[in-house]
């Protein structure tokens, strides 16, 4: 293959070759590869991702160009050369309805049937929808909460049907989380809104999106995060988890009951994320600008309780503090069938974060009485 090295792209180009296949889960498809070096580079082995809806499925010694760069910067969430194209077969065109286009004129725009578009046979019921009447709706800024908020939702009422609103603020496709797949059942659906793709329903917006969960799914609550990979540049409003804010708005827009799931720590290395990280308060609170109910656990460690409570010393008043009961969080927490990780902290290690979490769905299920 040909390059171009007199230009300088803003993606790390590698051609490889196929040596094996690894793991699959839903939508994806982990894979061994030679990566072929450039520019003096040795050849090297990496881990590579494919998603077969984008580029079909590879096989043993099949070329593929791939992306390196996130593996180049050695991104806690990237550590994988992704598949951009098989160069010795090219998958079939997609046939059917849809003109719904996500990732729009990026090399790999994708166009989908969106659940809220013309050709949708929801679209009548979504167009006509003008509420999802009092659902709970939490909000979390970090992929990593999902499960806790699942765990809470589930050791009060087991039969609550969970929606996921995947937003666009961290990965866009949701094929690549492995918590979403290996939740399985315990979410009745998964909604991929703006420019993320390859949930069970594509939608345009998170309010739209709600709407569908509400409507198709017949979800009894839905919670909304971002995809794993939260961006954040340690200034007060740079980073993704900020869109939080504005899911609150979307959800009291929508008729939803906003439900702020804080992150909170006593283990982040970082200051401005100890107690309730600034993400959140800036997110609930200063972007968020409807009410909102804010749980927290009824027992937190007394130093961390103390600096909760000094964070959440100006509040506004269209914040709702509950406290809520812990009994059963920690057996419901451990029956997960997904691994618990945080910034690369496990539950034992930043055991509060889970916890808050798994009491943002507790209350959120409580609301289902």
């Amino acid at each position: 293959m040909q390059t171009g090295d007199a230009e300088q792209s803003l993606v790390r180009w590698r051609e490889a070759r196929v040596d094996g296949l690894g793991k699959a889960w839903r939508g994806a498809q982990e894979l061994r590869l030679t990566v072929r070096g450039r520019h003096g580079e040795p050849d090297s082995q990496a881990r590579g991702l494919a998603y077969p809806a984008l580029v079909g499925h590879p096989a043993e010694g099949d070329r593929v160009l791939v992306n390196t760069t996130a593996l180049a910067m050695g991104l806690g969430t990237g550590g994988y050369a992704v598949v951009i194209a098989n160069l010795d077969r090219l998958p079939a065109d997609r046939e059917g309805p849809g003109h719904l286009v996500k990732m729009r004129y990026s090399p790999l725009q994708a166009t989908v049937l969106g659940v809220d578009e013309q050709d949708s046979p929801h679209h009548a019921a979504i167009a006509a929808r003008e509420s999802v009447e009092g659902m709970p709706v939490v909000v979390a800024d970090l992929h990593s909460a999902l499960p806790a908020i699942v765990a809470g939702v589930h050791a009060d009422r087991p039969a609550a049907r969970i929606a996921y609103v995947w937003s666009d603020g961290g990965a866009l496709p949701a094929w690549f989380s492995r918590t979403v797949a290996d939740l399985g059942d315990r979410l009745c659906g998964t909604v991929t809104v703006g420019q993320a793709v390859g949930g069970d329903l594509e939608a345009v917006t998170v309010h739209s999106g709600l709407i569908a969960a509400r409507e198709v799914l017949r979800a009894d609550l839905a919670i909304v995060a971002q995809g794993p990979g939260n961006l954040g540049t340690g200034t007060p409003w740079g980073f993704s988890g900020v869109a939080a804010g504005e899911a609150l708005n979307a959800a009291d827009a929508v008729g939803g009951r906003p439900v702020a799931a804080l992150r909170v720590s006593d283990a982040d290395p970082r200051g401005r994320h100890v107690g309730v990280s600034h993400h959140s308060t800036t997110a609930f609170f200063k972007v968020g600008l409807v009410a909102c109910d804010v749980p927290l656990p009824e027992a937190l460690p007394e130093a961390l309780q103390r600096a909760v409570d000094d964070d959440l010393s100006g509040l506004p008043p269209r914040a709702v503090r509950h406290r809520v009961a812990i009994d059963g969080l920690d057996d419901a927490l451990r029956a997960l069938p997904v691994r618990l990780s945080t910034m690369g902290r496990g539950l034992d290690e930043d055991y509060a974060y889970f916890l808050v979490n798994a009491a943002a769905g507790r209350f959120a299920a409580g609301l289902l009485d």
